[in-house]
């Protein structure tokens, strides 16, 4: 599974709790065996975070995730 697929399975997860997610910037990189993927505020004053998820390259299950708002 690739990079844009990984992607798109946690923005539609993480829109379920966060509803936009214009505030944050998104990073996405192959570790291991999975796509860790990490929402960061773009304002670096905001308080709490975003949304981080490992994101399995062969099933495209999402292995962990974490919120934090």
């Amino acid at each position: 599974m690739g990079r844009d697929h990984a992607l798109r399975i946690a923005r539609e997860d993480a829109l379920t709790a966060y509803r936009d997610l214009d505030a944050y910037d998104v990073t996405c990189e192959m570790q291991g065996e999975g796509w860790k993927i990490d929402y960061t505020p773009k304002d670096q004053r905001a308080r709490g975070g975003g949304p981080h998820y490992v994101i399995s390259g062969d099933s495209g299950d999402i292995v962990s995730k974490r919120y934090e708002q």
